[in-house]
């Protein structure tokens, strides 16, 4: 056993000691370095490192949660004492608690989270690729100006987990990554866009060279962009908007606003929202993912989840509260840090793959809008509104013509998964969430 997941152990044991029926310790310790580059040069370069224990407490189901990055003993038995008081100030509510013991199974193999080659990446790596991006970038079209940024940086994280339920486990994770945001100027109009990748494992992430030529690619070909006239068309999401849209579906899905009834899907589980070749799931299990991990925030082994199978809505996510408020079983979906309770977070969100090319789904269209960016966070997952400013390419006769830019995008959520007439077969994932070029049948542009 390390030395964090004996501490952890030993907080939790202390805590019972002095009173408390429940107890549970969340230790994390992390550091994490970032370099990003101008004109060839070090523009900022940092570098962090972090440690803290988050302790939760339950005296007859009243609960106290502190927080620390001292490690001393006896700043940790006054915190733990601390716990304890604020427990017995607060509010009793029968639903407080630690997940069930039944919840508390043996945990599933994940496979390896964490790269020795990430973790022992030299340090001019970051500032090597960072270098290249930037040349690249500038290479590629005169008309490519600015950069908004260019970077490069890593991470690595320990999770250390002790409750009074059984539970005591840890876990080791690594993430790098690369980013770039290109600024495009011609006759007065200036575009700006991006392209980033991380990954867990080294050999995973994509190279320096395809990151920059997307992201200048991207943004090049938004020169020019004007508003188009207001009308309904087909819509085409690429998948980085696509993702994006699978995470308001994701967000709707939350167990506890489904309680409370402030979601657009609380009265739809069971049915069908969407065609039959749309399935969303939640995948805490995922190989290499960047929201893998063997068990949650309360220790609950992690799970695939079908959010929607076939086009049928099949569940919500559940942490261990919200769970027994709607006398339900935890779906292994509590996020935290040590600095805050757990709440319903998703893990590695993924809408299956379809089988057609973006190409064919573009090809399908004699009028329409494929958009590359959005602005502004316009899904309502209550109401299930959803309104966009957004930017992209024309689509007439079946071919991407011209740039679009400050138009809205509107529709309704509900809507929007029955509209979703075509799924592509080139799953993208952009951080923890999956997607492909995806197809509404009709939506609403709002232009000139």
């Amino acid at each position: 056993m390390s030395g964090y997941e004996a501490l952890a152990k030993k907080i939790m044991q202390r805590a019972l000691k002095r009173g408390a029926n429940q107890a549970e310790a969340f230790l994390q310790v992390g550091r994490s370095a970032d370099v990003r580059v101008r004109d060839g040069e070090i523009e900022d370069l940092t570098q962090a490192t972090s440690k803290g224990v988050g302790i939760r407490v339950f005296v007859k189901n009243r609960l106290g949660f502190v927080w620390t990055s001292d490690f001393d003993q006896t700043g940790l038995d006054t915190l733990i004492d601390r716990a304890i008081a604020l427990a017995e100030m607060s509010a009793p509510n029968p639903l407080n608690g630690l997940p069930d013991k039944d919840a508390l199974r043996k945990y599933p193999d994940v496979g390896e989270l964490f790269d020795e080659k990430v973790a022992n990446l030299p340090p001019d790596w970051k500032i090597k690729a960072a270098i290249e991006m930037e040349k690249v970038i500038k290479a590629f079209d005169p008309r490519i100006t600015a950069m908004d940024s260019v970077g490069a940086g890593e991470s690595v994280s320990e999770v250390y987990l002790a409750t009074s339920a059984g539970m005591s486990g840890s876990y080791q994770g690594t993430s790098v990554y690369l980013y770039a945001s290109p600024v495009a100027s011609e006759n007065g109009s200036l575009q700006t866009s991006y392209w980033y990748d991380a990954k867990r494992f080294f050999e995973d992430l994509a190279s320096p060279e395809s990151v920059a030529k997307k992201a200048a690619e991207r943004a090049v070909r938004l020169l020019g962009a004007k508003k188009v006239k207001s009308q309904k068309c087909a819509i085409v999401l690429d998948p980085t908007m696509a993702a994006g849209f699978i995470s308001s579906i994701a967000g709707a899905a939350n167990g506890d606003a489904v309680f409370k009834k402030s979601s657009f899907l609380a009265e739809k589980l069971g049915k069908k929202i969407a065609p039959a070749h749309v399935t969303i799931t939640d995948d805490g299990l995922r190989k290499r993912g960047l929201a893998t991990s063997p068990f949650d925030g309360e220790g609950v082994p992690t799970r695939r989840t079908s959010l929607v199978e076939g086009g049928v809505l099949k569940a919500f996510l559940y942490d261990a509260f919200t769970a027994r408020k709607a006398k339900t079983k935890t779906t292994g979906n509590a996020s935290r840090g040590y600095r805050s309770l757990p709440s319903i977070g998703a893990n590695n969100l993924v809408l299956e793959p379809g089988t057609k090319t973006p190409e064919q789904i573009i090809k399908e269209i004699p009028n329409g809008f494929y958009v590359t960016a959005m602005l502004g966070h316009g899904a309502n997952t209550v109401t299930g509104e959803y309104s966009r400013g957004a930017n992209g390419l024309w689509i007439e006769n079946g071919e991407l013509t011209r740039p679009v830019q400050e138009v809205t995008v509107a529709g309704n959520l509900n809507d929007m998964l029955m509209q979703l007439d075509a799924i592509g077969n080139d799953l993208t994932f952009h951080g923890s969430t999956g997607a492909s070029t995806i197809r509404f049948k009709e939506l609403t542009v709002s232009g000139e």
